[in-house]
């Protein structure tokens, strides 16, 4: 009973079960075997009843949507995703890295809508980004003298297992 987390809720699925206990309801069936045959909890079927009862079964119809309505409409998302393939220097910045700050500074600019910088990863999401951190390699990194003193300098320097001493045992039971 009830609806996962994340998962995607069937409102016409769930209007047919509604109208379904309507039907129930209306033939006379207990309220909590109204709840066993369409595997809700006895107190939606209880809920629906009120409903059926004051507005008849236009009550129990689906809503037309939940949740909040969204800020951004699909172009708002095409110009978020044009702004972000042009890079955040094209917004003044010095590097070509985005951060959830520049994501959101770039949403404001292109659609007058503010986001927290913490929030902006679901709309990344949705538009099929992904979050990466950058390596932190120095431009001057030189890969072949790293391999070389990898092979050569540190087996001199790493720590070797000291050799094994014999261990002693003694019972512990009395005898």
């Amino acid at each position: 009973m009830g609806n996962a987390a994340g998962v995607r809720r069937d409102f016409t699925a769930l209007e047919q079960r509604r109208l379904r206990a309507a039907r129930l309801l209306e033939k006379g069936v207990h309220q909590s075997e109204v709840a066993r045959q369409t595997g809700v909890h006895r107190q939606s079927v209880s809920r629906w009843a009120q409903q059926l009862e004051a507005e008849g079964r236009a009550g129990l119809k689906k809503a037309a949507r939940a949740g909040r309505k969204p800020r951004l409409s699909a172009e708002d998302f095409e110009r978020i995703e044009r702004g972000l393939k042009r890079g955040p220097e094209s917004l003044g910045y010095d590097t070509a890295l985005w951060t959830s700050a520049r994501v959101a500074h770039l949403i404001e600019h292109e659609c007058r809508i503010e986001y927290h910088p913490g929030h902006v990863w679901r709309i990344l999401r949705q538009l099929g980004w992904s979050c990466q951190r950058p390596t932190g390699r120095a431009l001057e990194r030189d890969e072949a003298a790293i391999a070389r003193w990898k092979r050569r300098r540190w087996p001199e320097i790493k720590k070797k297992p000291t050799e094994k001493i014999v261990s002693s045992s003694s019972s512990t039971r009395a005898g």
